[in-house]
């Protein structure tokens, strides 16, 4: 007897093989278990429905015409609005290679003709509840941004602040060389490094004039307050060193802890060279913006204080350059 937890766990399931008796087989299986199920004969359709419907799991014919199931499973997992869907290939054949060509397509799980029902059914709600987890931590995630956004939204003279930290924090980190984990968490970063204002009150966020030492204090906590804020979400566990560090300097002298050199994470160093740069280069209710060459200037001048990391400005300072002349060259078409 199946217990009542089982049956919790639900779901859509795309089903895609060429022969309808395993269609309906899989139909039958599942749909009498309380999932949802759409069905295709073969590789293309299955892309198709995939366009068209809202899936939580694929179950893959691998010998399919038009296209086969390690190249749907591939398209699948090299798309960034499906890449989540877990893939269980099912195929006839149990020899290694088609495993080993299942992995490198990107595939989560395999069945093996004739298909057991208490196997498919324990690797489809073993995979459906991963499915659901992932899918929990992307709505936080997307509230995160949400939140941060809104902050953005704020301040008309911050229009676009975090979509430009993102991605040239991104480009910058790929230049130096990080892992891609540290890039990921740059291009999070780059949306999110400014939640914790959330904490603090319009009157001093949006204040023209210079802060007062009480209301400069009160700024000063945001970092805390937003790696507090994300700290929940385990899928930013590389962000959090960003968002708390990004207004430390070299010298000591930033906030929040006052740390010094290569005691500031590098993905945080990369993070406030591109962030001072889009500060000097836009609006501000204190004062214009300046041109490209005064703030690289006076980036300059604050690298020789020990402000910011040498290395990073220069490859930073190379990224605009090119930046530039792509640009120009694009313009001159």
């Amino acid at each position: 007897m199946l217990s009542h937890s089982n049956h919790s766990v639900t779901g859509t399931i795309l089903v895609a093989d060429d022969q309808l008796s395993n269609r309906e087989l899989f139909y039958e299986l599942l749909t009498a278990e309380g999932f949802d199920v759409v069905t295709a004969m073969d590789g293309v359709e299955a892309i198709n429905q995939l366009s068209r419907v809202a899936v939580d799991l694929v179950l893959l014919d691998v010998m399919m015409p038009k296209m086969n199931g390690f190249e749907v499973c591939e398209k699948i997992k090299a798309d960034a609005d499906t890449y989540l869907i877990p893939v269980i290939l099912v195929t006839g054949l149990s020899d290694k290679e088609n495993r080993i060509e299942g992995i490198r397509a990107g595939a989560d799980d395999f069945l093996t003709r004739p298909v057991d029902r208490t196997e498919l059914l324990a690797r489809v709600r073993s995979l459906l509840k991963l499915k659901h987890r992932t899918d929990e931590l992307e709505r936080a995630e997307a509230v995160l941004f949400s939140l941060a956004r809104s902050i953005e939204g704020k301040d008309p003279y911050t229009h676009g602040h975090c979509e430009r930290l993102s991605q040239y924090s991104a480009r910058l980190g790929e230049q130096l060389g990080l892992s891609e984990d540290q890039i990921t968490a740059l291009r999070r970063a780059g949306v999110v490094h400014d939640v914790g204002k959330i904490a603090v009150p319009d009157a001093i966020l949006l204040k023209p004039a210079r802060l007062t030492p009480d209301e400069w204090a009160i700024m000063r906590e945001h970092p805390v307050i937003g790696e507090r804020i994300c700290s929940p979400l385990k899928s930013f566990r590389l962000v959090l060193p960003i968002i708390r560090h990004h207004h430390e300097k070299l010298d000591g002298s930033g906030y929040p802890d006052g740390l010094r050199g290569d005691s500031i994470p590098v993905t945080a160093r990369v993070l406030q060279v591109v962030d001072v740069y889009d500060a000097l280069t836009t609006d501000r209710p204190y004062k214009k913006a300046f041109s490209n060459t005064d703030a690289l200037k006076t980036m300059k001048e604050e690298v020789e204080k020990s402000w910011w990391d040498p290395q990073i400005f220069d490859q930073f300072v190379r990224l605009i350059k090119s930046t530039k002349s792509l640009s120009r060259a694009a313009a001159a078409k």
